[in-house]
């Protein structure tokens, strides 16, 4: 029988509940046990698909199409499993589901009250992924804080959920801040406590205790924190700052976590966790013999967590090339023909990075045509491949204002152009080509070459495409399409002949990188930086 956790936040937003849940899952993966982790978020919205990245950072897309919230990446690049639609669940969803079952008139004309109706869908849910039984054990993290008007429903629905499953069958671990008091000179228990009795008042007791920290708990805090939250000793669970989010699996196997949680569910402890390949990939992430710094150019370069699977598909490539990778951002608004030299010239190779609409366009033009024509090693994502596009085209096959339709509706050489679907679309969000497609890669490319095999499959999030009415001008002039969807013979990769590094994909690679299996374009790129700060280096 599938066993459930819930995995709670209490005091403030952004302790970490989704490193947590992925590290804790990693942990009883490496025992050997079938595991998947869910996000449940408060939020009205359907999914973070029509969300700025300000508001919530990158949107991360599944292998089925489903715009999901960003820890999704860090379950999938722990776990290096996909994950899917049914994986990531908002109120909005949830009560987009119940309003349209009664108009349909399920409820047989019963009053619809978030109780039982919001809570019994919100339940359904949670359950989803344990009917076939695929499981051992799934862990739910649910999205805000212990207290926010938002989260009572999910609250609501664990505590009937864990009274429904019985008593060795599910666990709650509340994740919670240790504040340290520099004036005191003192780690404080008190905000901890508050948010355990507020959990209590909704009538959940927490099985265990992870408590965020910048100081090591000592006995007597732990033993305070035990008594005053009412569990045992050995489940106050440290999680002290570390360096990087992939300490924090070894971090967690130091404290006993995963051996807490399964003694806790009546599981056997006796496979000691098999994280052999995991340490390889941190004493190479510790132990760099080079280091380059490469320049992301983006919208959005102000908030990290924007291009949080880009950042942390360097650092995986980066490990495999035992090189440290610097990424620079630098806001695309803020380069333009006087200045480009200045913001690239240190720099090892250029990502123009995804995203929509035409802010900070020229400024992406302009870092591709210097990359282009300096030989410095550039990857495009997306709207970088789109941007790259355009670029050639107005300055190599003089197609005065290429333009994508996206930012010019009028332009007369729409080198990037909308999908024919998508023409008589009005409606955000959902509406684009989402998900895994297929790419077929010619051979003799460097896509050929860099994969090492001609069929592959991407994730996609955009709607406008390289228009093939054009295609044969810029493959004669040095512009390759390597890579061609079978289905409709669209567009998926481009690069030049005449350069060590320029290759551009519709998709997004960042997407499907992982620490087991770190994303091949990213690990040729940072290759290829690294081979290019030699070069400079000897100049």
């Amino acid at each position: 029988m599938t066993k459930y956790i819930f995995v709670t936040g209490g005091v403030t937003s952004s302790l970490g509940k989704g490193i947590i849940s992925a590290s804790l899952a990693k942990l009883l993966q490496a025992r050997g046990y079938k595991v998947t982790i869910q996000k449940f978020d408060p939020y009205i919205n359907i999914d973070p698909g029509t969300l700025n990245p300000y508001e919530h950072g990158e949107c991360y897309v599944t292998e089925d199409g489903a715009e999901t919230d960003l820890d999704l990446g860090h379950y999938e690049r722990f776990l290096n499993t996909a994950t899917s639609q049914a994986n990531n669940v908002t109120t909005g969803r949830i009560y987009q589901h119940v309003i349209d079952k009664e108009r349909e008139g399920a409820y047989l004309g019963k009053t619809v009250q978030v109780v039982p109706h919001i809570t019994d869908e919100i339940k359904r849910r949670m359950c989803l992924l344990g009917e076939d039984e695929k499981y051992d054990i799934i862990i739910t993290e649910l999205g805000g804080t212990v207290g926010d008007i938002e989260s009572l429903p999910f609250i609501e629905a664990v505590r009937q959920l864990r009274w429904e499953l019985g008593g060795n069958d599910s666990l709650v671990i509340h994740l919670t801040l240790v504040p340290f008091l520099a004036a005191a000179g003192e780690l404080k228990t008190k905000p901890t406590q508050h948010s355990v009795k507020t959990l209590l008042e909704y009538g959940i007791q927490p099985d265990i205790l992870v408590c965020r920290t910048e100081h090591h708990l000592n006995s007597d805090i732990r033993k305070k924190l035990a008594l005053f939250c009412n569990v045992n000793i050995n489940a106050v669970i440290e999680s002290i700052d570390a360096p990087s989010i992939y300490d924090v699996p070894l971090l967690m196997l130091k404290e006993q976590l995963d051996k807490t949680v399964l003694t806790k569910l009546k599981l056997s402890t006796k496979n000691e966790p098999d994280l052999d390949s995991w340490k390889i990939f941190l004493g190479k992430l510790k132990n760099p013999t080079a280091e380059i710094t490469i320049a992301l150019v983006g919208k959005y370069v102000e908030l990290p967590d924007a291009y949080k699977s880009i950042n942390e598909a360097f650092i995986q490539a980066g490990a495999i090339n035992e090189c440290k990778v610097r990424v620079k951002c630098i806001a695309a608004e803020s380069i333009n023909d006087e200045n480009v030299k200045e913001k690239l010239k240190r720099v090892a190779g250029v990502l123009v990075a995804p995203g929509f609409g035409e802010r900070g366009l020229d400024g992406k033009l302009v870092a591709i045509q210097y990359v282009r024509e300096h030989g410095v090693p550039f990857f495009g994502i997306c709207l970088g491949m789109q941007c790259a596009v355009v670029e050639f085209g107005r300055n190599v096959l003089k197609l005065k204002n290429a333009n994508s339709s996206e930012m010019d509706p009028k332009t007369k050489h729409p080198v990037i152009h909308l999908m024919e679907g998508q023409k008589h679309v009005k409606n955000m969000g959902g509406t684009m080509r989402l998900g895994a497609y297929d790419c077929e890669i010619k051979k003799g490319t460097k896509a050929a070459a860099i994969y090492g095999k001609s069929k592959i499959s991407e994730r996609h999030r955009h709607r406008y495409e390289f228009n093939n009415h054009y295609l044969a001008q810029y493959e004669e002039a040095g512009m390759i399409a390597s890579g061609i969807n079978p289905e409709n013979n669209l567009v998926e990769i481009v690069e030049l002949k005449n350069h060590p590094f320029f290759v551009a994909g519709q998709f997004h690679p960042e997407l499907k990188s992982t620490v087991a299996n770190p994303h091949p374009l990213f690990v040729s790129f940072v290759a290829a930086s690294l081979a290019h700060s030699k070069v400079v280096k000897q100049k």
